[in-house]
């Protein structure tokens, strides 16, 4: 009997002293999908020191009210937890956001070109317009990419380039004179210009498969300021909590520099300006050099995995990734055959993983293919006999060929997988070249979920697929390209709550934060959204079009729109004046 007396005494001050604590913030009023499955909905949160101390009902919510509680109304708004790209290139992205003209919501390359058009007229001299990735030709009613003679007519006086995925660029000859390209001029190994014939170069040019000669493109085109880019990085990222996102993982990326190219972010972040988390990996630039840039790092730099995290924003290095050596690097560009890796891959690899396992570095590794990912974990299983995986966090990305056979070694080896929309993009090329019964399965995330390998969704923004994490959500939902063709088999088009879990708490576990963020429950961190539209109730097609109208991180309101564009933060004007941001409105 005192027993029972002395349990139900401590469940009545466990209960006493939950109630006793005050919000900083709560929310009432909301269709909540709370992806716990314990309470899978609610209708209203409390919030005190960034996370949720309660989710339920109206009326238990108020119970946490005090005088200096902020009250939101969520007009019975759809609330879900905010949304975690797992793959992405957000600090490289967003050095270059206010240079570049997006053409990701267009439906025709008419409107495309006019945009072009338009943005040479402002263009001061010197600079370039330039479309870098986020769409495909599959989404314009024309079904195609644009001529270089359209972007000379469009922009006769001014250089442009438009680059498509990793697979192909267009200049216009205004861009080709700027650069100095002739019929003598020289392409990087694997890579080529189309020539007219008299053998000059049209101004296409094709990845095959080797990206370099796009990537040196894009290294030729004029920089910005660092004030200019520490205004970009604003207005990038604020884009991004426009679109729901609460936090990213940044996959480091080609032609981005640590530390350096990095500061804008950096400076943000220590200015408590960064308006959602972001955790990132380090990507050698230097091929042959990678083992000797990854010294470097680990004697200067320790991955502190959750280290910022117990704040209400944060920005945190990783670890190693995506690219690890680019001697095991493939490319994914499904115009081309598939590149086999080096014959130096396996060596140059193990020495890099040996060292960054043994300093207990998390790492990510970039692989499309199953051929791939075969050879990288034959290299993995062997440095595990010495230092085993299972001590730090470690992935895959991409995958989008992988075999249930390698599924199962990455689940032995205790790994995870992070798939991109990359497929939303390059359906079509892919369909084309290995046919529609393969790509049925690439990647297979029916069978890489019932395996129970870790797995996270994300978008690989900004140079190949967009940014907008609803389209890379449309794609897992729907199993459909951008340009609409249905390419995913039905066990591979996942619910809408299942689509949610892997850009929320599949996405959390690439940083090692799936215990404290990705759902809507008590303990977790309050990070949250409510949504333009019902995401769980919206036409599918409909999906791409949602957006965030209320978000927010660590319980403070980060966008706001809609009937509560109240809250909306107020940025600087972009600059430079004549940026495409500051003179079209991207959706």
């Amino acid at each position: 009997m005192k027993k029972l007396i002395l349990t139900a005494a401590l469940a009545l001050s466990a209960s006493w002293q939950v109630y006793a604590m005050e919000a900083d913030l709560i929310v009432t009023n909301a269709q909540i999908t709370t992806l716990n499955e314990e309470k899978p909905s609610a209708e209203a949160v409390a919030v005190a020191n960034g996370e949720f101390i309660y989710v339920g009902s109206n009326e238990g919510a108020l119970k946490f009210k005090n005088d200096n509680t902020r009250m939101i109304d969520a007009n019975e708004r759809r609330m879900i937890p905010g949304l975690n790209d797992s793959h992405m290139h957000p600090t490289r992205g967003a050095r270059f956001y206010n240079l570049e003209l997006r053409w990701d919501h267009l439906t025709s390359l008419k409107e495309g070109l006019e945009m072009i058009k338009e943005q040479a007229k402002r263009t001061p001299k010197g600079q370039w317009v330039r479309v870098i990735g986020g769409w495909s030709p599959f989404q314009f009613d024309e079904k195609r990419m644009p001529t270089p003679e359209e972007l000379t007519e469009a922009a006769p006086n001014t250089p442009v380039f438009v680059l498509h995925l990793y697979s192909s660029g267009v200049l216009n000859k205004a861009g080709m004179e700027v650069l100095g390209i002739d019929k003598d001029t020289k392409v990087p190994w694997g890579s080529r210009y189309v020539r007219d014939e008299t053998g000059e170069p049209t101004g296409m040019l094709i990845a095959d498969p080797n990206p370099m000669i796009l990537y040196k493109t894009i290294a030729a085109l004029p920089h910005m300021s660092q004030e200019e880019q520490m205004n970009s990085a604003q207005h990038f990222y604020q884009q991004l909590v426009r679109y729901g996102l609460t936090s990213v993982v940044d996959a480091g990326g080609g032609g981005h520099d640590f530390p350096d190219d990095y500061s804008a972010t950096d400076k943000l972040a220590g200015e408590g300006k960064l308006p959602l988390r972001v955790s990132y990996y380090l990507f050698p630039q230097r091929p042959g050099h990678e083992h000797e840039d990854f010294k470097i790092w680990i004697n200067n730099n320790t991955p502190t995995q959750n280290g910022h995290f117990s704040l209400q924003n944060g920005y945190t290095l990783e670890g190693g990734g995506e690219f690890l050596v680019w001697a095991a690097g493939d490319y994914e560009n499904f115009r081309s055959e598939r590149p086999d890796l080096k014959h130096s891959a396996e060596e140059d690899l193990q020495q890099v993983v040996e060292t960054l396992v043994k300093n207990k570095w998390p790492i990510r590794i970039h692989a499309t293919y199953d051929e791939s990912i075969d050879r990288i974990l034959s290299v993995f299983e062997e440095v595990d006999k010495t230092y085993p995986l299972k001590d730090i966090r470690w992935a895959f990305d991409h995958a989008e060929t992988i075999s249930m056979k390698n599924i199962k070694r990455i689940k032995k080896l205790g790994g995870g997988i992070a798939i991109q929309n990359r497929m939303a993009y390059a359906g079509e090329d892919f369909v084309e070249r290995y046919g529609a019964s393969k790509a049925k399965n690439s990647p297979p995330i029916r069978d890489i979920m019932n395996a129970e390998v870790p797995l996270g969704a994300g978008t690989d923004g900004t140079r190949v697929s967009s940014f907008n994490p609803w389209h890379s959500i449309y794609w897992l939902v729907s199993g459909k390209t951008i340009g609409g063709m249905e390419i995913a088999a039905g066990k591979n088009q996942l619910s809408r709550e299942e689509a949610l879990k892997l850009f929320t708490v599949g996405s959390a576990w690439f940083s090692g934060e799936e215990h404290l963020k990705g759902y809507i429950k008590e303990e977790q961190y309050a990070d949250f959204v409510l949504l333009s539209d019902d995401y769980m109730e919206f036409g599918e097609e409909e999906i791409k079009s949602l957006r965030s109208v209320l978000t927010v991180v660590g319980g403070e309101v980060k966008f706001g729109d809609a009937e509560f564009v109240e809250y909306e933060q107020k940025l600087p004007s972009v600059i430079p004046s004549w940026s495409p941001v500051a003179h079209f409105e991207f959706k």
